[in-house]
This record gives C-alpha cells, structure tokens and sequence, in this order.
C-alpha cells in the first residue's frame, strides 16, 4: 500500500496489505484490515471498519460505524476465505453492517449504485444486484437475493433464501417469508400482492403498453381464483409474450419457497 493521492486520517488504522486506490479519503478512528481493496475516490468516514475479504468499488461511501466485511453470523462458517463485494457508486450508510460470505456462495455482493440505509444487515452469501435501496433497520438473513431496482423500506425483515425480484416495493415493517415476483407492490400484515408499483416503473421509462401487459397478467394471477400452475398456463396462452410476461413466469417457476399471496388467499 502507499499513500500518494490518498487522504488518510493520522489516527486512522490502515493494514500495510490493503490495497487502497487512488484519491481515497479514510477518516478519523476508521479501521481497514488487510486483504481488503478500496476503489479509486472512494470515502470511509470517521469509525467505519472494512475488514478482511472487503472488495470495494469505486466513488462509494461507507458511512460512521459501518462494518463491511464482518465475520458471518452462521455456525456452518469455519473460517473460510470468503468475500464481501460492493460495486461502484453504492452507498453505505451508518452502523450498516454486511457479512462476507461462507463455503455455500463464497461472497456477498452488492451491486452499483445501491443505498443501504443505517442500521440494515445483508447477512452472509446475500446477493443484491444494481440499483437497490434498503431502508432503515430492514434485515437480510442468508442468502437472500434481491435484483434490480427493488426498494425494501425500512424495518422489513426478510427470511432467507428468499428472493426478491426487479422494480419491487415492499412496504416498511413487512415479514417477509416468500419469493416476490417482479414488478408488484407487497404490503399488509400478513404480506400480500397489493398491485403493480407503476410509480417505479414510469419511473423506470416503462410504456403504458408494457404496464398494461404485466397487470393483466397479475389479474390472472391473483384475481381469477386460479392455482399457480393454471395461472402460469392461462398468462402464457393469454399474455403477450413479452419480456415482461416471461420474467414474471419464469420467476414464479422457479420460486422454492412459494411467492407472496393475492388478498383472495
């Protein structure tokens, strides 16, 4: 490691094996371990701790008393070589913590220009694609997945292994315990399907023809008293087979857990 182009605090503990790219600002009391990489104009604030198997991107920035790179909290993890990734541009706000990952995956990702809010967890193996938010106090148990755009709002617990997918809004203080399909609004105590998140997705340059497509194929999911497997068959041969209508059916064939329930359940 060398310090040129690098601002890094006189009390700040900084291990001889990180590597550190340029323009890297590390603040007060912060720790970085070794085996850790920190990207090009990147700023650890005062007391954020980067721990060994840290890989962090570029123009991110991890907020006071974050932990990146803790220790899993799994009793299967026997000290293996693993890590925890964060793409470019994300954001990690305060006493955040991200666990790296264990023999199952090997790593914990998460993706560009993602904002996990202070107080959340992403526990071991969990892996969050591009364009996420976690809000306050939301907690990711293992291997949990989240794709793009998705917003989980804060206080929302998430069991593991559940999968959450693309341009989802889930409301805050939700328990969630099965797979979400793409593009909906979750919400209610128990969780159910509460329609479409169309401010999400005229946010995201999505047609009124492409919204038309995919509620059509919710109504027949969760509105026609169907079972799963005749909703599946009705979407395809009534649908418009669209990427939309294909990311939907492919998702709910392959959920393991189950997807979240229409207000019919």
């Amino acid at each position: 490691m060398t310090h040129n182009q690098h601002s890094i605090h006189p009390t700040a503990i900084v291990s001889n094996e990180a590597e550190i790219g340029e323009n890297v600002t590390i603040g007060a009391y912060a720790i970085v371990e070794g085996n850790s990489v920190i990207g090009d104009d990147t700023f650890i604030h005062p007391h954020a701790i980067i721990r060994s198997g840290a890989r962090i991107g570029k123009h991110c920035q991890i907020h006071p008393f974050s932990v990146i790179a803790g220790i899993p909290q799994d009793l299967k993890f026997h000290g293996e070589d693993t890590l925890a990734i964060i793409g470019d541009n994300t954001i990690i706000r305060e006493y955040a913590t991200i666990n790296r990952g264990t023999a199952s995956k090997g790593k914990t990702v998460i993706g560009k220009d993602c904002l996990i809010m202070s107080y959340s967890h992403i526990a071991h193996d969990c892996l969050l694609k591009d364009h996420i938010i976690i809000g306050n106090l939301t907690q990711l148990a293992g291997e949990v997945e989240v794709d793009e755009y998705a917003n989980v709002s804060g206080g929302t617990l998430v069991h593991q292994f559940v999968r959450i997918s693309k341009h989802v809004m889930v409301q805050g203080g939700s328990k969630i315990s099965q797979d979400i399909p793409p593009y909906i609004l979750v919400g209610r105590d128990p969780l159910i399907y509460c329609g479409l998140n169309v401010v999400g997705l005229r946010r995201r340059h999505f047609t009124s023809e492409q919204i038309n497509t995919i509620n059509e194929a919710y109504r027949i999911l969760y509105l026609q008293g169907l079972n799963t497997s005749n909703a599946i068959a009705t979407i395809q041969s009534a649908c418009a087979q669209t990427p939309e209508i294909e990311s939907i059916t492919s998702f709910i064939q392959e959920s393991q857990r189950g997807i979240v329930k229409g207000s019919m359940a």
